[in-house]
């Protein structure tokens, strides 16, 4: 069996561009701006300008800046940092309004170990300053960095992140996810910065069918942030608007410095992210830049075309998928017509399509000897469990259970009048055992030997006076008899002599 495809129709990608106001017209040639005849040509003789090759000029520059300033202590914030497998470090130092390319050499930094350069970190720093000819780029070049605290900029990152993690904006929790085949994306980012190309190309090649509507806003300076809350804003379902609605965002730029990326640490774009009812793409700068963007949306892609890979699907591996399954769905469909045919084959060369009517005496035959079978084997059951019970009943009449239950209560009877009679010789035995202690407790308890006539004469304290020895004349003392005590004082001591 063989299962014909129709032919594929070429697809491309739906482009829309969103526009807040009219298009913009192309400019008007400035008649003012035409080319002026040449002049008459002068034939009075001028010297020759010194002209300067590159090389020159930025050599000779160099050589101003050295000679004029030489070096200088300057202090910012870090930006932009990067460390070359060289061990060299490239970064930008900058301040509310300016910033200047610094360059850190292997040499010098191995020098300051204990110091981490990074971006947001403030520091005061010395050098020359000088010119790299070979892209005439003026910069200053570090001999040492002193730690001055955390920039302004980092400083305002961090507090923003930490408020708005303490209300949940990061939570996993919140976050959607990304939808599996997307078939219109809205891309909130520059119409002709390098973003909107990686994403675009790389979207064409993996899935041309995806709608792709795009919201042109500003990606850095004043009143970005501003813009790009409110392209978010714009493609949330709303009936009455008339944006196609989209399966997923992107909010994208390429990369920058702190400052170029900015815009999308500001509070206004985390809320309108967070608050966004379609999953949010984040693309914002390189892989290593961060920002509270991507910490608010429902995903962070590292780069622009890292988010087209995540949206859209391989569409020529789809097609490879599809192609494969195709083969197994005609393998398999030809194997089971193979078997299905060697099946019918068989049925017919067998003997029942030559004589059926014979087939059928022969399972008849069979089912009658299979009921003899049954009932033989059903009728010897039978008489096991009639001899087996016929055993049992005269198994329990020479045991006779109830002649047994009758002896058994004779000997509870007979150990239960053994126990009382015990029991009760016990109780007096012990009881007689109590009388006589007590008779002899009674004998030995002083109060007996008080109703004697004998005294008990105790200090004021308590303590029993044995011996003369401890009275002394005045000493208060106290004398019990057998119906009370007598308090007393000693009016004289008359020791007896002898042994003590």
């Amino acid at each position: 069996m063989t299962i014909r495809r129709p032919p594929r129709k070429r697809r491309t990608m739906q482009l829309d561009l969103l526009f807040r106001g009219p298009e913009p017209k192309p400019e008007k040639e400035n008649p003012a701006a035409a080319p002026l005849p040449d002049p008459a040509p002068a034939f009075v003789a001028a010297p020759e300008p010194h002209v300067f090759t590159i090389s020159e000029l930025n050599r000779a520059v160099r050589d101003v800046l050295e000679g004029t300033l030489g070096e200088v202590w300057v202090r910012g914030e870090i930006s932009n940092h990067r460390c070359q497998s060289s061990g060299h470090h490239y970064f930008s130092l900058k301040d509310a309004t300016s910033q200047i390319a610094c360059v850190l050499f292997a040499g010098t930094a191995r020098r300051m170990r204990q110091l981490k350069l990074e971006d947001g970190r403030e520091v005061q720093a010395f050098g020359r300053l000088s010119v790299y000819e070979a892209r005439g780029q003026y910069q200053l070049v570090i001999e040492q960095v002193q730690e001055a605290g955390i920039g302004a900029l980092q400083a305002k990152f961090e507090a923003l992140k930490g408020r708005l993690a303490a209300e949940g904006l990061f939570d996993a929790a919140r976050k959607m996810p990304m939808p599996k085949f997307p078939r219109t994306i809205g891309v909130v980012t520059s119409p002709t910065g390098a973003a909107i190309r990686d994403f675009l190309h790389v979207l064409h090649r993996r899935m041309p069918g995806i709608r792709v509507i795009i919201a042109p806003v500003r990606v850095q300076g004043r009143g970005a942030a501003a813009e790009i809350a409110e392209a978010v804003r714009m493609f949330q379902p709303d009936p009455t608007s008339r944006i196609p609605g989209v399966d997923a965002i992107v909010v994208t730029r390429g990369g920058g410095s702190v400052e170029d990326l900015w815009e999308f640490n500001e509070e206004v774009v985390a809320r309108a992210i967070a608050a966004s009812e379609i999953p949010v793409v984040s693309a914002v700068g390189h892989e290593i830049d961060f920002t509270i963007a991507d910490f608010v949306a429902d995903f962070r892609a590292p780069t622009p075309s890292a988010a087209a890979e995540i949206l859209a699907a391989d569409g020529m591996e789809m097609v490879r998928a599809v192609a494969l399954q195709s083969r197994r769905l005609t393998q398999t469909v030809a194997s089971q017509m193979k078997m299905l045919h060697a099946t019918l084959t068989a049925i017919e060369r067998g003997g029942w399509m030559r004589d059926p009517a014979r087939r059928v005496e022969q399972f008849a035959l069979r089912l009658d000897d299979s009921s003899n079978k049954l009932q033989s084997v059903t009728r010897s059951r039978l008489q096991q469990c009639a001899q087996s019970l016929d055993h049992a009943a005269r198994v329990l009449k020479i045991h006779r259970p109830d002649a047994a239950i009758a002896r058994t209560r004779e000997q509870l009877a007979r150990w239960d009048a053994i126990f009382a009679a015990a029991a009760k010789h016990a109780h007096h035995a012990t009881r007689q055992r109590i009388e006589r202690a007590g008779d002899m407790l009674l004998a030995l308890s002083p109060i007996a030997t008080l109703s004697r006539g004998y005294t008990i004469t105790t200090d004021a304290a308590g303590n029993i006076l044995r011996s003369s020895k401890n009275l002394r004349s005045g000493m208060p003392i106290r004398t019990k008899f057998s119906d009370g005590e007598v308090s007393s004082s000693v009016r004289g001591v008359t020791r007896r002599s002898g042994p003590d």
